[in-house]
């Protein structure tokens, strides 16, 4: 699998072409994001809730082509809600990006 961040960039690249500040600012924008789906899992207060918030960050992953954290998304919707393995899982690979790159 390619690295996230390295997909995302890819992605960004195709679609914009090479703007380096418009890159930092969409993949900032990717991470807040992210970020946020994954405070809404480790929220979520019932199976629906964290099904919702694992789609959510899927969707998003997707967005911009990112398969490593697609599987991991998918992994939390077939899994047990608020399972801290995964959800650690999600964190390591977001904490990964740097926005600044």
């Amino acid at each position: 699998m390619a690295y996230l961040g390295e997909a995302i960039d890819a992605h960004l690249v195709r679609a914009l072409g090479d703007d380096p500040e418009l890159r930092r600012e969409l993949r900032r924008a990717f991470l807040d994001s992210a970020l946020a789906a994954l405070d809404l899992m480790q929220r979520a207060r019932c199976d629906a809730n964290w099904r919702q918030a694992a789609e959510r960050l899927k969707g998003l992953a997707a967005t911009f082509h990112g398969d490593e954290l697609i599987t991991l998304a998918d992994e939390a919707i077939a899994g047990v809600p608020g399972d801290p393995a995964i959800v650690r899982r999600i964190r390591r690979l977001l904490d990964e990006i740097d926005p600044a790159a």
